[in-house]
């Protein structure tokens, strides 16, 4: 593994402790020698993210839609910056670019990042490994949420266990340096009809 996509929020949270969780992983993964790939930002956790990692002397690479780039976000100081036209672009050059996946906290695209991307590894269109850091118990809701769907039949154990959950850096990072996927084709449900 030398490249690892993280997902984050544009904003700090309410929590002190989300941004300190972002600069956490920044600083570890610069440590590590992983390089960063990221949405490209320079505001809230993302811009903390990439700050702790190049200030530890990491590299980071950013995809960001041009449009965004017009709007001053863009982080101006990275490794590298890959400007794309559009949000499906760039998810895709970020899945492409990135060797495993992680989310901090952030809010509805970043839900919205780490469940596609979860998806993807189900239906065997990758095999990167997929975790999220549960900083200030900030994904304690949606964990339950995610069982309920295993227990209604809607996801399986297996597919539930691929996702990786830690509430700290170290943790999570040396537990995707190690994880394996194999693929397990989705079992396929037909329905049964009564012809009595």
């Amino acid at each position: 593994m030398s490249r690892i996509c993280v997902y984050s929020g544009s904003s700090f949270g309410a929590s002190p402790g989300y941004a300190a969780l972002a600069a956490d992983l920044g600083t570890a993964c610069a440590c590590r020698g992983l390089t960063i790939v990221y949405g490209g930002g320079s505001v809230g956790l993302m811009g903390v993210l990439a700050d702790s990692a190049l200030s530890a002397g990491g590299a980071v690479i950013g995809v960001i839609p041009r449009a965004m780039i017009a709007e001053e976000r863009a982080h101006k100081g990275l490794t590298e910056l890959i400007a794309v036209d559009t949000i499906h672009e760039r998810k895709d050059r970020m899945a492409q670019l990135a060797d495993a996946f992680v989310a901090l906290p952030g809010g509805i695209g970043t839900l919205e990042e780490v469940i596609e991307i979860l998806t993807w590894l189900q239906l065997g269109l990758h095999l990167k490994p997929v975790g999220l850091l549960n900083a200030c118990g900030f994904y304690d809701l949606l964990l339950p949420f995610l069982s309920l769907m295993r227990d209604e039949q809607f996801l399986t154990s297996k597919d539930l266990s691929m996702l990786s959950v830690f509430t700290d850096v170290e943790s999570l990072l040396k537990h995707l340096m190690t994880t394996n996927h194999i693929h397990v084709p989705k079992p396929v449900s037909h329905a049964t009809t009564n012809t009595a």
